[in-house]
């Protein structure tokens, strides 16, 4: 159970971007450990199988997110948001692979075990952060914040 002290912090569009990325988690981990067993892909590198599961969660949570979490915002174009929802899940697909390449590659960490974790726990962890932000303030914020944050970075 979460603490109150925890729980009166968390706003409802936290609440529900943990739940979507919940769902996003469960696709995400069941998809890769099924890859990683299934017999075409079972001898290539497990970044393969961790790749396409990724796509699969991320189609999985755009359509949770844009739904339910920022269901409110309007879109200035759908292709901007898509491209935008991509590029930062790619970048946080890069969080996960590169944790999971430490630990598989450089470290010799190999078992199913060593690969979840570092993976689907240290890696997720970090690009879940990254997605937050990243959605919050240029893919599904608001017209203003986007406008804002190109005034500041441009």
């Amino acid at each position: 159970m979460v603490p109150d002290v925890v729980a009166r912090r968390l706003s409802p569009e936290v609440v529900s971007f943990l739940t979507v990325g919940g769902v996003g988690y469960v696709v995400d981990i069941s998809a890769f450990n099924y890859l990683r067993s299934a017999p075409i892909l079972n001898a290539l590198d497990p970044s393969v199988a961790k790749s396409l599961a990724v796509a699969l969660a991320m189609v999985v949570t755009y359509i949770g997110n844009r739904a339910v979490t920022w269901r409110g915002q309007s879109s200035s174009g759908r292709h901007r948001e898509v491209a935008l929802f991509v590029l930062f899940n790619v970048i946080g697909l890069g969080f996960s692979v590169l944790t999971l390449a430490v630990s598989h590659d450089l470290l010799g960490l190999t078992s199913r075990l060593a690969d979840n974790i570092s993976a689907n726990v240290v890696g997720l962890a970090l690009g879940t952060a990254f997605r937050f932000w990243s959605y919050k303030r240029f893919v599904f914020g608001s017209t203003d914040s986007r406008e804002a944050t190109a005034l500041r970075l441009g």
